[in-house]
């Protein structure tokens, strides 16, 4: 009897767990909010993130002399108002410098791979030969596959990720765009490094001082018209012998009291 008792005395004391209750702890784990932000990018993500990367460090007038964190807000402010990611989550400055980094590293690796492809080719070979062989030669020294071709059909016209190897075709192409310098060999045109701040300013200023200095010989050039007719006018009102009226009178004391 003792032991029942006991036993019920026990169940009593025990707390029960409204399932419903508002205390009760619902939200996710932190592996569960790990999950659910690691949103895939896709290869549209990547371009539009490309795009804003490549607009960005191309301002002459800011991205030479901004900070990083400003250089990567004005990034995450750019791929976040694209009008092709409308309703969709925005992306974190964060995320946006995580994906651009690894974006980096595998095409830059894989420029190597295409020089390397390039190299080899052979006679006959088109240029769906030369990528392939890139793509075998980037899995043999990294044993992973490259899967940022669209990346790096982005990228691969600009100076930074531009194969220093060209293919027969564009060496032709190039020659025509060469100059002699100093009579070395030929030199192709490259690209120009995007101004900064201080060369736009010293820019604007040159071509405001030389507009300026125009305008002043333009104006030297009437003032002196300007005087030589007034010398003649009043050349003629001396020459006069007649007695001058009222008006002429005033215009010659005038003429006489500036040129004299």
């Amino acid at each position: 009897m003792d032991t029942t008792s006991g036993f019920v005395n026990l169940l009593n004391n025990q707390s029960v767990v409204d399932l419903e209750s508002p205390e009760v702890d619902t939200t996710p784990s932190s592996d569960q909010s790990a999950v659910k932000e690691r949103r895939k990018w896709t290869m549209k993500d990547d371009k539009i993130l490309i795009g804003a990367w490549l607009n960005t460090s191309k301002d002459p007038v800011v991205s030479n002399e901004q900070k990083g964190g400003a250089f990567w807000k004005r990034i995450q402010d750019y791929y976040n108002s694209s009008p092709q990611l409308v309703g969709t989550i925005p992306r974190e400055l964060g995320q946006c410098k995580q994906r651009w980094a690894r974006i980096n590293d595998l095409v830059c690796k894989f420029v190597g791979s295409y020089e390397a492809a390039l190299r080899e080719q052979r006679s006959g070979q088109n240029d769906d030969d030369v990528m392939k062989a890139a793509l075998d030669i980037f899995y043999n020294d990294y044993s992973i596959k490259f899967n940022l071709e669209h990346a790096w059909r982005e990228l691969r016209h600009d100076r930074k990720w531009c194969s220093t190897n060209l293919s027969k075709d564009t060496v032709k192409e190039k020659r025509k765009q060469t100059v002699e310098v100093d009579g070395e060999d030929d030199v192709g045109v490259a690209e120009r490094r995007p101004m900064g701040v201080k060369a736009s300013k010293a820019a604007c200023k040159k071509k405001k001082s030389g507009r300026e200095e125009e305008l002043e010989k333009i104006q030297g050039i009437l003032d002196t018209k300007h005087k030589i007719s007034k010398e003649k006018v009043l050349a003629r009102l001396l020459a006069k012998n007649d007695p001058l009226s009222e008006m002429k009178t005033s215009l010659k004391l005038k003429l006489m009291s500036e040129m004299f």
